[in-house]
């Protein structure tokens, strides 16, 4: 039986900047967007607001749902990613709250789409998907008869 990983990611904007958060994977700097996985009693959407303040030290809530991926990584772990869109008025300061994240950066599109650095494929797949301008509302991934709330 296929049991993916479940991830949610955000394209965050601002001033034609884009937010990447920088880890070490294998001993290399990599960039991605903020992401990471689903854990339970979270929605899909509590989950980007959770790894967006966790890596970045942002608080703010998806605009839209823009893409899933399915996607097997080069290691063969099957991945459903969820991505997610945030336009901030403005660039804003960052700290991140999770110990992997070295740092974060906003990068204009040219030199994210140019990275050798990219975490995976899907950095700059998410960007395509960004840009393509196709915004979906975030009822779309509703969770029905949801028993658990923020304050549980």
């Amino acid at each position: 039986m296929l049991k993916p990983h479940v991830t949610v990611a955000c394209v965050v904007q601002a001033e034609n900047k884009f937010l990447v958060v920088e880890e070490k994977v294998r001993g290399k700097a990599t960039w991605n967007q903020p992401a990471g996985h689903l854990e339970a009693r979270e929605t899909l959407v509590e989950a980007a607001e959770r790894e967006l303040y966790e890596e970045t030290g942002i608080v703010a809530q998806p605009q839209h749902f823009l893409q899933l991926h399915q996607w097997i990584a080069p290691d063969n772990t099957p991945f459903l990613r969820f991505l997610f869109a945030i336009d901030l008025p403005a660039i804003c300061p960052t700290e991140p709250h999770d110990s992997d994240i070295d740092r974060c950066l906003w990068v204009d599109e040219r030199t994210l789409l140019r990275a050798t650095n990219l975490r995976s494929p899907l950095v700059a797949e998410s960007l395509h998907c960004y840009r393509k301008g196709e915004r979906y509302p975030l009822a779309l991934l509703g969770a029905f008869n949801w028993p658990f709330t923020k304050d549980a």
